[in-house]
Parts: structure tokens; C-alpha cells; sequence
């Protein structure tokens, strides 16, 4: 948000430059007393010539150049004199983002580009790109059977990318696990809650707004998954999910017993598919709302999560803070140089002026710096 600058209480942090003033002054005076006299001038030739044709004289001619010219010499010595001025800004709480991947067997499933795991993981790369990181947060954990949390609350980017670095190929559950061949989302909201109450016993509660974010295939409904939600409702923590594959599904990895032999049980379907119902009650018991990859833009999905987040964040208290005030009187100086060019009617002039301003504008930055 942009501070609110107390310009009636400036103070300058290299006061000796102001005297410096005096020079336009003096320069002013001497421009309203050539400005009378051209008037005067003006007057007298008017009643002492006789033309044929009425003759027509500039009323100020070049004057308005040396007036812009004066104002934005005035302009630079204030600006040389370093202005400051107290500024207070309310700042914007931040977002806790805990993320819920699935890692079960289904997301290795290729009915996406890559499998729907490494979709998941663009996107992901995506949202960590679209944060401000500056009171942002985010942490991460994947879940199959088990629950496997990967990094907590964390306002370093660093360490996010860098587990989409390393992991971003194939989950840490192996295909050869049977846990890996179950989803279960009640464990896995158990552990979001948890990384959430770990911080705040570590660094005290957190102004930010907390989310969830889940991204699965689906098939996550229970009655304990509903008893979880309950919970994360009663803490004000919205559930975001974004699904992952296509309702036409694909064929699911095979799986291989210890003996090296492929293991057919009827119970574990051949294929899966996006089961969008399911995420979809998801999102609606838990108070958030549903997206899904592929379908919705990858960076409308992330700056609407996002912004969800900001509008549940609350104001922080206002922070009064120092705001330099000098750029405002170098863009014045500016704003009158090239107005003043506007009246020259001799070229040479102009160029002449115009060397003269970029020298200036190299000294006064100098000084600056």
C-alpha cells in the first residue's frame, strides 16, 4: 500500500544547501521587474508609432522560459537538501499457504502431460513464483496411506524451490510400498493442522491468513475426512482444491510383489480417473473453492488462491517510517525544464538549454548518491 506523506512536517537532512535559494529569488525579482519593463515597452512603442497595419507584440515572449527555468532551479536545491517527511502506511497481513500433495500410487497415472504428480509440480513451481514472499508463507506436505510432511512454515523461497527441484519427478512413496496405494486426506489435513500449531508454539501466533491447499486425483471422501474439515472450520482455515487429470482417466502403474511378479488384486482398479465430484465437496464443506488443472489457467488458478488469501488476511497496525521526499522535487524540476523549452523559438537556444539541463541533472545526481 502506498505510505501517506505529512508533507506540512518536512525536514531536510543537508540544511546548508537551502541558502542556495537565495539565487532564484533574487532571479525572480529581476524577472517580474523585466516583465513590468517589457510591458511598459510594449505600451510606449504602441502609442508613439503609426503603422498601415496594427502592429501586433508578444506579451511576454521568451519570460515564461526563465520563469520554468527559476522554478526548477528551486526545485533542485530542495532536492539537494535531501527532504524527508514521516510517512504511515497500514500493511497487509501476509498468507500461511500449507499445501497437501498426493503422492499415492493414482497421480503417477499419464493422463496429463507427464504423469499427473509432475503436473501438480508445475503448478507448484508456478504459485511459488506468484507470491510476494515478503510476509508469505508456505509449507509443504504429501500424503498417500501416510502423511509425510516437507517443509514447514517458511518465508524462504529457497527452500521450496528447492524440493521442486529434487522431487519434483516422482513423490517419495515408492510404487513397491502398498501404503503408497492408498489416499488418505484425513491424515494428511491432520498434519497440516499440526505444522500450523508446531509454529506457532515455535514463534508465537501468525497475523497471516491460514489456507490449505490440496491437489489430488480425488477419491479422498470419508467420515473422517468430514470430522477433519469440521476441525479446520472451526479454526477459520479455508480448503482450497485444485484437481489433477481428466475424467477419461488413463491406466494405472502396475504393481510388483518382492519377487519381482506383477500382483493383480481385484480390488485395486486398472485405471483411475479425475474424480471431480468428490474434490468438488471437498472444497464446498471446507469453505474454499475448487479449481482444476488444465481446465482453469494455471495463473488464474494461482493469483485466485491468492488473492483469496489477501482478503481474509487482516490489516496490520499502521508503521510510521521516513519517506525521502527529493525525487518529488527532481520530477517538479523536470516537469518545468521541458515546459520551459516549449516557449524557445531559437533553436540554437534550445540546444544550448538542453546541454545545460543534462549537466545539471549529472551534478545533482552525484550529489544524491
Amino acid at each position: 500500500m502506498l505510505p501517506r506523506i505529512a508533507f506540512n512536517q518536512i525536514d531536510f537532512g543537508e540544511p546548508d544547501y537551502l541558502w542556495l535559494l537565495i539565487v532564484p529569488g533574487v532571479l525572480l525579482l529581476v524577472w517580474v521587474w523585466q516583465f513590468f519593463r517589457r510591458r511598459a515597452d510594449n505600451r510606449l512603442l504602441a502609442e508613439h508609432r503609426t503603422l498601415p497595419i496594427r502592429e501586433r507584440f508578444a506579451f511576454v515572449a521568451d519570460l515564461p522560459f526563465w520563469l520554468c527555468m527559476i522554478v526548477a532551479t528551486a526545485m533542485l536545491i530542495v532536492a539537494i537538501a535531501r527532504p524527508h517527511g514521516p510517512a504511515s502506511s497500514v500493511r497487509q497481513g501476509g498468507v500461511d499457504l500449507v499445501i497437501l500433495q498426493d503422492g499415492s500410487a493414482s497421480m503417477r497415472v499419464q493422463d496429463v502431460p507427464g504423469t499427473r504428480y509432475q503436473r501438480a509440480m508445475k503448478f507448484l513451481r508456478l504459485l511459488g513464483d506468484s507470491l510476494s514472499w515478503k510476509s508469505d508463507r508456505i509449507a509443504l506436505s504429501l500424503f498417500a496411506h501416510i502423511a509425510t510432511p516437507q517443509i514447514r512454515l517458511t518465508t524462504d523461497p529457497n527452500t521450496f524451490f528447492f524440493f521442486l527441484d529434487h522431487l519434483d519427478k516422482e513423490p517419495p512413496f515408492r510404487i513397491e510400498e502398498e501404503t503408497t496405494w492408498d489416499t488418505n486426506l484425513e491424515l494428511g489435513l491432520h498434519w497440516g493442522l499440526r505444522m500450523i500449531e508446531r509454529d506457532e508454539e515455535l514463534h508465537g501466533k501468525s497475523p497471516n491468513a491460514k489456507m490449505f491447499l490440496v491437489l489430488s486425483d480425488g477419491e479422498l471422501w470419508s467420515g473422517e475426512v468430514q470430522k477433519r474439515i469440521e476441525e479446520t472450520k472451526a479454526r477459520n482455515i479455508p480448503i482450497f482444491v485444485v484437481g489433477v487429470g481428466t475424467l477419461s482417466g488413463g491406466k494405472m502403474p502396475a504393481f510388483y510383489g518382492p519377487d519381482g511378479e506383477e500382483v493383480k488384486d481385484p480390488e485395486v482398479p486398472t485405471s483411475s480417473r479425475l474424480d471431480r465430484a468428490a474434490l468438488q465437496k471437498i472444497a464446498y464443506e471446507g469453505g474454499g473453492q475448487y479449481f482444476e488443472l488444465d481446465r482453469d489457467g494455471d495463473r488464474h488458478i494461482a493469483n485466485a488462491i491468492i488473492d483469496a488469501g489477501k482478503r481474509l488476511a487482516p490489516s496490520i497496525a499502521v508503521s510510521n517510517d521516513a519517506e525521502q521526499l527529493y525525487w518529488y522535487f527532481l520530477s517538479l524540476a523536470g516537469v518545468f525544464v521541458v515546459a520551459g523549452v516549449l516557449f524557445l523559438r531559437d533553436r540554437a537556444d534550445l540546444w544550448l538549454h538542453l546541454a545545460g539541463a543534462a549537466i545539471a541533472l549529472v551534478w545533482v545526481t552525484r550529489l544524491l548518491d
